[in-house]
Parts: C-alpha cells; sequence; structure tokens
C-alpha cells in the first residue's frame, strides 16, 4: 500500500472530518442523527477514497467515487446550516 499521509488532500480531509465530529456534537438531537450521521459517513468515506486512490493503479474509477463523495458532502453541509 502507498504512503499516503503526506498527502495534503489526505490532511485536509482528515483535518475537516475531525472539525465536523466536534460540530455535529452541538447539532439538535434530531440532527445529529440524521444529517450528522450522513455527515460523518460522508467525511470517512472520503478518506478511505483517498487511501484506495493513492494505491490504486487505474486510478479513474476511484477518484470520480471520490469527486461524488464530496459533492454529497457539500450537499449535506447545506442541510446542516439550514434552521
Amino acid at each position: 500500500m502507498a504512503r499516503y499521509e503526506h498527502l495534503p488532500i489526505y490532511k485536509k480531509a482528515l483535518e475537516t472530518a475531525v472539525y465536523l465530529q466536534g460540530v455535529i456534537r452541538n447539532f439538535s438531537r434530531y440532527d445529529k442523527y440524521s444529517v450528522g450521521s450522513d455527515l460523518k459517513d460522508l467525511s470517512r468515506q472520503i478518506l478511505r477514497l483517498i487511501v484506495r486512490s493513492n494505491s490504486a493503479v487505474d486510478k479513474r474509477e476511484s477518484l470520480r467515487e471520490l469527486v461524488e463523495n464530496c459533492e454529497m458532502l457539500k450537499i449535506t453541509l447545506v442541510f446542516a446550516v439550514e434552521p
């Protein structure tokens, strides 16, 4: 498996995932278990896809999935900030 800890995208994705964990703690109970759960899952999936893409020979499919998950995270964040 190729090294990935040094990658700027991995560092930012990890920083974002950790940040979201702290923010989700302050969500209302309903949002914590609906939107918060989606945010946590997507941020972890993004980290997994970065690791997978870094070690893959053909990176196209995992990078497509990574972009799709990043877009879904952005959309879910919109729901998180709505009142």
